[in-house]
């Protein structure tokens, strides 16, 4: 693949990513609409207290709409053990005294307290907003209103769930394809930057290269929740049986983007210093910069030509990319080896530092490409 073709495929990356994001969360979106029409139309049947505090079961229902089953499952658990400690701290206060200014701050600030130890989750500042329901919207029809409350929330939870488990329950699998097809395009739009570095006038006249470090960075930690929702996304979901992914193997790719993540990162530094001086002075020699770069592109190739297979297994589009890669990063080194003698050794130093990198690049990919390779 060329360069301008590796800086495409790089560019239309996140705009793939966020296409599928929003489609993602327009099915969300509609399933939320969906479960607080229900909660709402049927809310109104309810029996007795609960039947004055319809607005309660929508409520449930969004509380119940997460990216995945088991999330939604534990959301809608904790919010209700939250709400419940709420209820019994507000009835003590009754017990004791009245709604008053001092009854009312005591039960929202140990509230608070409970709230901020987060054992009931996202919505654990329900807690102390109940409380202060319970006391100031409830007054002396405390128990009614509490089991109202607690009914017609439960009610908005209960569809809330169905919907999200019948209606294509969220299975993000795929994202992880995604995520580390662009983790890859960037290492490899990255390393082709530097290619050209190495082959332009010297010095370079663009230098965004030498800065792109913490975004790699930021990549991986991506890759890595997408890989934890996609996990969590499994659990108790139907459509898990039918479509399946090696998450295994998709850990073991990313483990190995992270090994060439560091040694791209450390001859970024090198090269940079061979340019700016910083962050350490090197020299590299003119007639060493052309077979850095070839060396540089061939590494790339072996990252674009990376693909997952529908099982996350790595495959290599052309077989003998990898081979190829090991072949220029050993021809590098030979050159390197066969100057050894005729040149200062402060001269070879930036250059063998950026060779020793590439091998150890390659030998990170090695166990995941190995067989594709052969």
């Amino acid at each position: 693949m060329t360069r301008s073709g590796v800086r495409q495929t790089v560019r239309h990356a996140p705009r793939w990513v966020g296409s599928q994001l929003t489609a993602a969360r327009l099915l969300a979106a509609a399933k939320a609409a969906l479960a607080v029409a229900i909660a709402w139309t049927v809310a109104g049947y309810l029996p007795g207290a609960a039947n004055e505090y319809p607005y309660y079961a929508p409520l449930g229902a969004l509380v119940s709409m997460y990216p995945t089953l088991m999330s939604s499952v534990r959301n809608a658990l904790q919010t209700l053990g939250g709400l419940f400690v709420a209820i019994v701290l507000a009835g003590t206060v009754l017990l004791v005294s009245g709604p008053n200014v001092l009854t009312i701050s005591l039960a929202v600030g140990v509230g608070a307290l409970v709230a901020a130890t987060g054992v009931f989750g996202a919505n654990r500042e329900y807690i102390p907003v109940t409380a202060l329901f319970v006391l100031i919207i409830g007054g002396p029809n405390a128990d009614g209103y509490s089991i109202g409350y607690l009914e017609q929330l439960s009610l908005g939870i209960v569809i809330g769930l169905a919907v999200n488990l019948l209606i294509l329950p969220p299975l993000t699998l795929d994202a992880v394809g995604r995520q580390l097809s662009h983790y890859r395009g960037r290492l490899a739009g990255h390393l082709s930057d530097l290619a050209e570095a190495l082959t332009e006038n010297w010095p370079p006249e663009r230098d965004d290269w030498a800065s792109h470090g913490e975004e790699l960075v930021t990549l991986a930690r991506d890759v890595r929740e997408a890989l934890f929702h996609a996990e969590d996304s499994r659990k108790g979901n139907p459509r898990a049986r039918i479509h399946r992914r090696d998450l295994a193997r998709d850990r073991d790719d990313l483990a190995a983007l992270e090994t060439v993540t560091f040694h791209v990162r450390d001859l970024t530094d090198v090269l940079a210093g061979a340019v700016w001086g910083a962050p350490i002075a090197l020299e590299l020699r003119p007639e060493l910069r052309p077979p850095l770069g070839r060396a540089l592109l061939a590494v790339v190739a072996v990252l674009t030509e990376w693909e997952s297979g529908l099982d996350g297994e790595a495959v290599l589009t052309d077989s003998g990319a990898f081979e190829t890669a090991e072949t220029a990063v050993a021809q590098l080194t030979a050159e390197l080896d066969n100057r050894h003698d005729a040149t200062p050794a402060t001269a070879m130093g930036a250059a063998t530092a950026i060779s020793l990198d590439l091998t150890r690049i390659l030998a990170a990919l090695r166990p995941r490409l190995a067989r594709t390779a052969t």
